[in-house]
């Protein structure tokens, strides 16, 4: 990831959560919770969730897994992760928050139950190598879980298209002071692979014996689960 989009997403981080209320009009919670459901967490699992930012995913799996249970987020952003550990302390939730790179993960082999990451993969410098280092940390038969923007079809397609290149940029330039940053979030989220060419990914790797995908809000949004091999 270049240095100039890292520091994008710290210059953000103050207004990221009010942001992404505004944005999705809060059901940003709603999908957060679906990936938990969806991604067969059990009680004392160990977790990581990449690219985490203020740690909202992070906290969701946290609750899951209990006490008993491990959650780390990571984030190459330490403005983000910053946030995150202040949310953490506040919330009294104990999720350890560490500063990673998602294409050479610090961690074990073997060494998670479930990998995730929300809106960020879209970001990353080479998605197949993600896939298989979030494929890599997690126990055979463990789960990769993907929630990301896609692009809606039929007549919606032309309201989203309004929506994202009107809307997005000009409550990013309100709120963040940074158009930029929300006129990036346009163009990645155009340029992404989603629905089944992104499956068509996840099979390359041959990492996964089994690839699920889920259509959010018309295909605004993606939830794709992978069963390690």
């Amino acid at each position: 990831m270049s240095e100039k989009i890292k520091n994008m997403f710290s210059g953000i981080s103050g207004k990221y959560d009010l942001i992404n209320d505004l944005l999705s009009f809060g059901l940003h919670r709603r999908w957060r919770k679906k990936t938990v459901r969806m991604s067969d967490v059990k009680i004392g699992m160990r977790v990581l969730d990449l690219a985490c930012g203020t740690g909202d995913l992070s906290f969701e799996f946290k609750k899951a897994v209990g006490e008993s249970g491990n959650v780390i987020g990571s984030d190459f952003s330490d403005g983000m992760l910053e946030i995150a550990r202040k949310k953490a302390v506040a919330k009294n939730i104990a999720v350890e928050f560490v500063n990673a790179d998602a294409l050479d993960l610090p961690f074990e082999t073997d060494s998670f139950n479930i990998t995730s990451i929300a809106f960020g993969i879209r970001n990353v410098d080479d998605i197949d190598k993600c896939l298989k280092e979030m494929a890599r940390v997690v126990k055979p038969g463990g789960k990769v879980a993907i929630l990301e923007f896609g692009t809606p079809s039929g007549i919606f397609k032309y309201l989203y298209k309004i929506y994202s290149k009107l809307f997005i940029p000009l409550i990013g330039k309100i709120i963040s002071y940074d158009k930029m940053a929300y006129q990036y979030l346009v163009h990645s989220i155009s340029k992404f692979p989603f629905g089944e060419n992104f499956i068509k990914l996840m099979e390359q790797t041959g990492k996964f014996s089994e690839y699920k995908s889920y259509k959010i809000v018309m295909g605004i949004v993606y939830l794709y689960i992978g069963t390690v091999k």
